[in-house]
């Protein structure tokens, strides 16, 4: 038991890893988009364009990770990812036109979507080992993995490297961390072991029968689409609450750029946070009352016309969803273990095309009405969630209801 105690807290650790890696990759290429934009002589609409390809490589990367993850095992498909991913990472700064970064994008999506399905899905195990939640702990790391990306893009640049060269010597550290880590990840068969253990309880295993597995589809395709309606909000506020600042409320733009500083300083809080208060109220409840309180923050940033409102509803509105989007990939995987990987990478798919349309889709709405007004459809996207949690009901969450104690979850009730 010891060997075993130990084994999972390596695989944990080793997740957490691989979701700061996630992080700092992604985020390395974010601190360089305007040096990258510059050097390849393109405008802010052309680079938009190119995004494009950047989440359509991650959504078909997504989709093949997360088969190979259940049909190879994670220990393969997330080192495997990892060193892709990293790998991929120079190919932007190497860029010399369009077509070459457009190439670039594509590819560095693709790997980047491999990497992050794969370690969701693991991530699933980990937890079903455990038998708690640890899921929102793993998505704040993904937000240190930012900060990091910040950081050394900053003394990259100030030593005078070039993009190509900051991003291959991130991409180059960022292997040889994923090699290290990659022996920690738990073996196909303790994940079989872990993934199989309720089986005799729990309905909604790879040995389901037929009606079982379509309602099992269905309920991954409500999960996907609240996926796609939290993510949405997510990227409206990445591109959006700097703007809403300085433009709706009159802000100096240095006071703008705390907007989306305190919006994702309490999104990382609330994810440090979010596992205790999973295991004492379940993932129904972290879902609507998270969902809730976003809506009531996004319309008090809508609404508020002093800027301290702004602020107060910002913080509202990270920590309100910072709970949301780990339940949904958690359930996801938890629906049906056998299949975790392709389950998990369905509703993430989904949610990241949410978080790429967010900006563009609010963006249009500023065509129509002004910009605090388009937050309007923010508030019906997190009440619409709010109402749609009832897809993480599980029969622990009827015992709280009725007898109203805390219940333990364990690893047959955690997430069915």
């Amino acid at each position: 038991m010891g060997g075993m105690e130990r084994s999972l807290r390596a695989a944990r650790v080793a997740t957490y890893v691989y979701f700061v890696l996630c992080g700092t990759l992604m985020g390395t290429w974010v601190v360089h988009i305007p040096a990258i934009e510059e050097r390849v002589g393109i405008s802010h609409a052309t680079l938009g364009g190119l995004l494009v390809l950047l989440g359509l490589g991650a959504f078909i990367g997504m989709q093949v990770a997360g088969r190979l993850t259940d049909r190879l095992g994670s220990r393969i498909v997330v080192p495997a990812g990892g060193i892709l991913c990293g790998a991929s990472l120079v190919l932007p700064g190497l860029a010399r036109d369009p077509w070459t970064l457009a190439g670039a994008l594509l590819v560095f999506g693709f790997c980047n979507g491999c990497l992050d399905v794969s370690m969701n899905a693991h991530a699933v195990h980990v937890e079903k080992a455990y038998g708690r939640p640890v899921m929102s702990g793993f998505h704040a790391t993904f937000s240190v993995g930012g900060v990091l990306a910040a950081l050394a893009g900053a003394g990259t640049a100030s030593a005078g490297l070039n993009p190509a060269a900051g991003m291959a010597a991130m991409g180059t550290a960022c292997i040889v961390i994923t090699l290290a880590s990659a022996r920690a990840l738990l073996p196909a068969a303790l994940t079989a072991d872990s993934t199989g253990a309720d089986s005799g309880s729990s309905t909604e295993t790879g040995t389901a029968p037929a009606g079982k597995r379509r309602g099992t589809t269905g309920r991954v395709r409500l999960l996907a689409v609240l996926a796609l309606m939290v993510m949405l909000c997510e990227g409206a506020a990445n591109d959006w609450s700097a703007l809403h600042l300085k433009d709706v409320l009159g802000a100096p733009a240095g006071t703008a750029a705390f907007a989306y500083g305190t919006f994702a300083a309490a999104m990382t809080v609330g994810r440090l946070l979010a596992d205790r208060f999973v295991a004492r109220f379940g993932s129904m409840a972290i879902l609507r009352y998270g969902a809730a309180t976003a809506a009531v923050g996004i319309t008090l940033v809508a609404l508020g016309p002093w800027i301290w409102a702004a602020f107060t509803g910002w913080a509202l509105f990270g920590l309100g969803l910072s709970g949301c989007v780990p339940q949904l990939f958690s359930a996801a995987g938890h629906t049906d273990p056998s299949a975790a990987g392709a389950n998990v990478s369905h509703v993430a798919g989904l949610g990241y095309v949410g978080m790429l349309a967010g900006p563009a889709v609010i963006g249009w709405l500023t065509h129509l009405v002004a910009l605090n007004h388009a937050f309007a459809l923010l508030t019906l996207l997190c009440a619409t969630t709010a109402v749609g949690a009832r897809v993480l009901r599980t029969g622990s969450d009827h015992a709280r209801e009725r007898d109203g104690t805390r219940r333990p979850l364990t690893a047959g009730t955690a997430r069915t």
